[in-house]
């Protein structure tokens, strides 16, 4: 179904009142219109919001998924309306481990702990308490530890729509290879593979 005039202003409030990204299909289905059709309505959005001399907001695209955000020019007038203090800048060895988890997911916090040599166990848990990591299911494997991976905040803090838009780099490690698939009764069944196991 083609779009008419009342489709981009119905994403718009859609959006705004969801807060957190919603994902195309689901757009689709609530609008009554095509992948296509969604894709010219969110057009239409961005072009409203290019000027930032008239507009505060923008619309970006979080993996299959549109979200309204605020531009970073008034993020400061935003702060102080919601009475937000800065949130202190992550320490490189936070980003070390941002880092790992990112180009190696989903992985577990011993495997986080075999790359850096040292006890990572707090840098985890202050990650996901920041909303940047989140479990992701468990290992099949003694003890079942927990497995680890990055959020839909992560990328939104880093300018990314999907992990695919990394940097390329050679920090990708082979000793530890997980995969995730989902039954249909929505249950993880996960699988690993360990080299010299």
């Amino acid at each position: 179904m083609n779009i008419n005039n009342e489709t981009p202003a119905a994403l718009e409030a859609i959006l705004f009142a969801c807060g957190a990204p919603v994902a195309f299909d689901r757009l689709c289905e609530i609008l009554g219109v095509s992948s296509e059709g969604l894709r010219q309505a969110a057009a239409i959005l961005k072009e409203k919001y290019s000027d930032d001399r008239e507009s505060g907001i923008q619309l970006i695209t979080v993996e299959d998924a549109y979200q309204l955000c605020t531009k970073s020019y008034v993020a400061e007038y935003v702060k102080k309306a919601l009475e937000l203090r800065k949130a202190p800048p992550l320490s490189k060895a936070s980003l070390e481990v941002l880092a790992i988890i990112a180009y190696n997911q989903p992985v577990t916090r011993s495997f986080i702990e075999m790359v850096r040599g040292v006890d990572s166990s707090a840098i985890v848990t202050s990650l996901v308490d920041k909303g940047l990591v989140a479990e992701r299911g468990t290992l099949d494997a003694p003890g079942r530890p927990i497995l680890f991976g990055t959020t839909d905040a992560f990328l939104r803090c880093f300018g990314l729509e999907s992990i695919d838009d990394l940097p390329k780099t050679e920090l990708a490690m082979s000793g530890e290879q997980v995969s995730i698939d989902f039954s249909e009764n929505g249950e993880e069944n996960t699988e690993t593979n360990e080299e010299g196991k």
